[in-house]
């Protein structure tokens, strides 16, 4: 038998997330949150109160490069606030989640005073991050005029930016083709509108809705960068940012999956009773639930050593910097694409199945179990995971390294 693997590794496994000085905030901002969730989620009004609870948490910058003042706190300890907050309120891990990639992208910054400059800011202000929309859509118009540029265009999904204290966006120069990378000030009433008309299943506080610009001036100083308009032009090592959101999505999942399952026990030890054919006196000690229970830890467990799998190889791959290979990148966005699929798939079946445990009286809508599925069911949507399996299956069978992409 051969040693060789479907998919080569070059990190060391992963080993379990660790986060034991920030304990105490997490466990805080959890029971904060899942005191009034569901009367929230079913309220659907922006989340300012939650980027409120947020910032008063003091998690909301922990991944500020430490050589900017921040933290610095790597990609296990973020990943694992982000998971712990997503087993009882998904919406606002997505905020949190994404909000962490972006405050990562500052130190990616590559003019020193800008990227001081942003730094400061952050951390002066406690600046809630947010972005502008999804690469599936047109980019923005930017025009050039005295002193900066006028911008205009829709953005059908803002993750954030509802409730943001700035975004980081992107234009294009329409007579040159440049694309440049903006920060901007969601909240001003001079040129961007939000729609409020986020009203779907599910992540109903994740503020994704609409966001429109009708001649925002962005100043010189608003441009942060450039980007590309086609990663795969880019070498190896500047195209790995998009790891850290399909991650985040990994981690949301998986958070989601074990905050249904934790939902679910807690509400079978306290209110389930037997089927009437059980012969038992107790539902907990009901075989059938028993096996149900088994059945999706299982599978639980299996996301979520797959997906400390992925974060260390992400790890590595930051950590070869300009030497990391285009091989290499695809070998680690295979392992990350794995996670996702299966990330995906057991979120989706757990919180459906959950149910099978607790009984029809936990379908009530006070209980609000319904909320995971509902999640995780929105959110993967934006991502199909159709898509990976075609690229993971092109990978194993004809080995095609993957071409960079906002998706992979």
């Amino acid at each position: 038998m051969s040693n060789a693997s479907i998919i080569p590794t070059h990190w060391p496994p992963g080993t379990p997330d660790t986060v034991d000085d920030l304990d105490e905030a997490v466990e805080a901002l959890q029971a904060d949150l899942a005191r009034d969730v569901v009367e929230r989620d079913r309220a659907n009004q922006p989340p300012f109160d939650e980027v409120r609870r947020l910032r008063k948490s003091g998690l909301l910058l922990l991944p500020l490069d430490a050589s900017l003042g921040g933290p610095g706190r790597g990609l296990r300890t973020i990943y694992s606030v982000v998971r712990r907050i997503a087993h009882v309120d998904p919406s606002t891990a997505t905020l949190l989640g994404y909000h962490y990639q972006r405050v990562r992208h500052i130190a990616r910054i590559e003019d020193p005073d800008r990227r001081a400059w942003v730094a400061e800011q952050t951390l002066t202000n406690q600046w809630y991050l947010g972005g502008t929309g999804s690469a599936q859509e047109d980019d923005l118009d930017l025009r050039p005029v005295k002193g900066g540029y006028l911008l205009n265009g829709r953005k059908n999904f803002s993750t954030g930016a509802r409730v943001a204290d700035r975004i980081f966006g992107s234009g294009t120069l329409r007579d040159t083709g440049v694309r440049l990378r903006t920060l901007l000030d969601p909240q001003r009433d001079d040129g961007s509108v939000i729609h409020h008309d986020w009203d779907l299943l599910g992540v109903r506080l994740s503020a994704s809705g609409p966001l429109e610009f009708r001649d925002y001036f962005v100043a010189e100083s608003d441009i942060v960068g450039t980007w590309p308009r086609d990663p795969a032009e880019q070498p190896p090592h500047r195209t790995i940012g998009v790891f850290g959101f399909q991650l985040t999505f990994v981690n949301l999942y998986v958070g989601i999956a074990e905050g249904a399952l934790l939902a679910a026990r807690d509400y079978t030890r306290t209110y389930s009773r037997p089927w009437h054919h059980a012969a038992v006196d107790k539902a907990v000690d009901d075989l059938h639930l028993l096996r149900t229970a088994g059945d999706l830890a299982a599978r639980v467990q299996a996301a979520s050593a797959l997906k400390d799998q992925a974060v260390a190889a992400l790890e590595w791959a930051e950590s070869r910097g300009e030497d990391l290979t285009a091989r290499e990148r695809g070998e680690v966005a295979e392992l990350i694409c794995s996670a996702k699929i299966i990330s995906t798939k057991v979120a989706l079946e757990v919180t459906s199945r959950i149910f099978d445990l607790t009984g029809a009286r936990s379908t009530q809508a006070k209980y609000g179990l319904d909320r995971f599925w509902r999640d995780v069911r929105t959110h993967s949507l934006h991502d199909p995971v159709a898509y990976k399996e075609e690229e993971l299956g092109a990978f194993v069978l004809k080995d095609a390294v993957p071409a960079p992409s906002p998706y992979r």
